[in-house]
């Protein structure tokens, strides 16, 4: 029998030099799940994350000469690779830190070229440094106001995850039509501010494609899955009928299966209709106008739609996986890859068209949002990473940390860790390209978003990065310059007009939200994690929330507000085996907690209306007083979870499963589980009794 394996050292006894190595490239050598305690992470972890830097710490040797080759850089370095300027804010550090005499130069990003560093506009600049002994050093300057502008007003919206929302005129799932139909609706007839949906973004083709939107392909292109066929000009023109009422006849047997037969949303059947569709579309000839717009749309997106459109186009030839593709396609810059673009030029043409087609018609959902009177619009929602095989990971490979995977270390929800299979951006590559790639995948969402919710807000600062192969406990921290970030951040969103909502529930490091207030990015708050969590423990009373938050009584990932206060939550997953106490320990906690909230609903008026009152439902009254407690907070934010809105009872999401439980497949329903369509919620007596209550509360209209 081989002899056993010694352990890892903890961090506490790492060797000084990997401890120092580690701490000036941002790796973390522990975390504090909590306060009153600290965690060391392994030697492997380490050096892991340090090779995925670029940086080779596999032996004690190889630690020293890396230290000193960093430490001399820094040492010799006049500038960083980006340095951020505030409006208003004074001299950047590492301007005062220049030696004496050092000359200036700024060449803007509006084509204009300044001596000194005086006053700037916002954008990213090029600043060249010139010091007195001769050395010269450039760097890229981003100027970016102190902070986005507080929403003028409070205003109350609709949470929807779009898939679910279904009206009679769906192809099988809801779509962009559906969008602006229930903007249109909210706005005029709800006097909603807001409508807020999952992310959009491209997915990674394939049966069965990855359900999960957080999981895109692309975040920086949209998913065409979503188009409403029947709004793209072209579908009038279409040269043969017979086609097109077959493909709408297909169309109506899938939406009635999910609406009237009790089917699961089936994007891959959604998918393979709407291509067909697409591809008889593609056959009509654009306009002269349609045509210059589509030119005008390939010029702004250059470079990135042309690689993002070749992935596409390779994965229909070779398969979803660019890693299996041959070994010269797996490089977007090489001989072979610029061949098979020239090869399939038609296919993609094809997939930036469908880009093209489905921008546009998100435009046109935020545009119809406006017109209703919304202040805020369309809230996108930017997920924290993307698939390790899709479009980015492809065309962008410099960006990402190789054999790297974003997760969660362990905390008293998860012992195990997560590992969420997104390969994160590795931050030397983001501070030495001026953070170019995320600067251009907020301006791509901000073209159509009135607002930008950023999942996983904290990953500005800091992720967790777990080795492939390895499990979520044997990560550690990598930390992201969030000056920078948050800089291209309020830059961009500034630039747009635009709210920006930072999700920032659970584990979240001390002084990121003051950081994030301080720029003017709200936060969220969910109304059952809102405790007195540093006194007794005790549900917050709504004057003591937070001002700049969206506020919600439930999200995507939590059970309906129906379920959590009748304990159905804890039986759907004792059904599914995720509990980890026994049943009876896990009913008697969330009963508990249910009751305790309840009472404070009670103490403070706001649970009346049932029984011989109004015959009000028990259960619609204490929905209705959960968003009587939101409107009393100081929350600039109050959304109102349409799922909620008519009583159904199952989260979108039930995180810890996959094939137990349908993810992201389900139609909202009410009740009883039937399924409820836009034309069926304009029409609800329900959820037109918890807006009344909402316009209520916030003063009527709400903006």
């Amino acid at each position: 029998m081989p002899a056993a394996q010694p352990a890892e050292p903890p961090a506490e006894d790492l060797p000084e030099d990997l401890t120092r190595l580690a701490a000036l490239h941002g790796v973390a050598t522990s975390y504090r799940p909590s306060p009153d305690r600290t965690v060391p992470v392994t030697a492997t972890a380490v050096t892991l994350a340090l090779a995925a830097l670029g940086v080779d710490a596999s032996s004690a040797g190889a630690v020293r000469a890396a230290l000193t080759a960093r430490e001399s850089e820094l040492r010799e370095r006049l500038l960083p690779p980006t340095v951020v300027r505030w409006d208003g804010g004074g001299t950047p550090a590492a301007l005062s830190a220049l030696p004496a005499g050092t000359r200036l130069r700024v060449d803007t990003e509006q084509g204009e070229r300044r001596d000194g560093a005086g006053p700037l506009p916002p954008g990213v600049h090029r600043l060249t440094a010139t010091a007195p002994d001769g050395r010269t050093a450039e760097a890229h300057l981003i100027v970016a106001p102190a902070r986005l502008p507080t929403p003028a007003a409070r205003s109350h919206g609709l949470l929807v995850q779009l898939y679910s929302l279904l009206s009679r005129r769906s192809w099988g799932m809801g779509d962009l039509g559906d969008l602006g139909e229930l903007a249109a609706w909210a706005g005029r007839s709800l006097g909603a501010g807001f409508v807020q949906v999952n992310p959009l973004h491209a997915a990674v083709p394939g049966a069965p494609t990855d359900p999960s939107p957080y999981r895109p392909s692309s975040r920086r292109f949209p998913d065409p899955v979503h188009l409403r066929i029947e709004d793209v000009p072209e579908y009038a023109y279409v040269t043969d009928p017979e086609r097109g009422r077959a493909l709408r006849e297909r169309a109506g047997r899938l939406r009635e299966g999910v609406l009237d037969k009790g089917a699961l949303i089936d994007r891959d059947a959604v998918w393979e209709l709407k291509r067909d569709a697409l591809e008889l579309l593609h056959e009509v000839p654009l306009g002269p106008g349609r045509r210059a717009a589509y030119c005008d749309y390939l010029a702004e997106q250059g470079t990135a739609l042309e690689d993002h459109a070749t992935w596409c186009a390779l994965a229909e030839v070779h398969g979803p996986d660019w890693h299996r593709w041959p070994d010269g396609l797996r490089d977007p810059h090489s001989a072979d890859t610029d061949r098979a673009r020239r090869e399939l030029m038609d296919r993609v043409d094809f997939h930036s068209r469908l880009t093209w087609l489905t921008d546009t018609q998100l435009t046109a959902a935020q545009h119809t949002a406006r017109e209703a009177g919304m202040p805020v619009g369309i809230v996108h929602d930017l997920a924290v990473g993307v698939h390790p095989r899709g479009a980015d990971s492809w065309a962008q490979q410099e960006y990402f940390a190789a054999g790297m995977s974003v997760g969660a270390p362990p905390d008293a929800f998860n012992s195990r860790g997560q590992d969420w299979g997104l390969p994160p951006w590795r931050p030397d590559r983001l501070a030495e390209s001026g953070y170019a790639p995320f600067r251009e995948l907020l301006r791509g969402l901000f073209r159509y978003a009135g607002a930008l919710r950023v999942d996983h807000v904290m990953g500005l600062f800091r992720l967790w990065w777990v080795p492939e192969g390895r499990p979520p406990t044997e990560g550690t921290y990598v930390h992201y310059d969030a000056e920078a970030m948050l800089a291209v951040l309020v830059l961009e969103a500034g630039r747009a007009g635009a709210v920006v909502i930072g999700e920032d529930l659970g584990t979240v490091e001390p002084g990121v939200r003051e950081a994030l207030r301080e720029r003017g990015v709200l936060g969220t708050s969910v109304l059952w994690f809102e405790r007195d969590w540093t006194g007794d423990g005790r549900p917050l009373p709504p004057e003591r929330w937070r001002a700049d938050c969206l506020a919600t009584a439930t999200t995507h990932d939590l059970p309906s507000t129906a379920a959590r206060l009748t304990g159905e939550h804890v039986g759907l997953r004792d059904r599914l085996g995720l509990l980890a106490r026994p049943v009876e320990e896990e009913r008697a906690e969330a009963a508990a907690d249910a009751a305790e909230w309840l009472d404070v609903l009670a103490r403070l008026g706001l649970l009346r209306g049932t029984g011989g009152d109004t015959g009000t439902p028990a259960e619609e009254a204490e929905i209705q007083a959960v968003h009587r407690f939101l409107l009393r907070t100081p929350a600039r934010m109050v959304g109102i979870w349409l799922p909620d809105a008519v009583g159904d009872r199952r989260p979108q999401n039930l995180p810890g499963t996959s094939d137990q439980y349908p993810n992201w497949r389900l139609p909202v329903a009410d009740a009883e589980g039937r399924p409820v369509t836009l034309e069926d919620l304009a029409a609800s007596p329900r959820l037109h009794a918890l807006i009344d209550v909402v316009r209520e509360g916030d003063g009527g209209r709400g903006d």
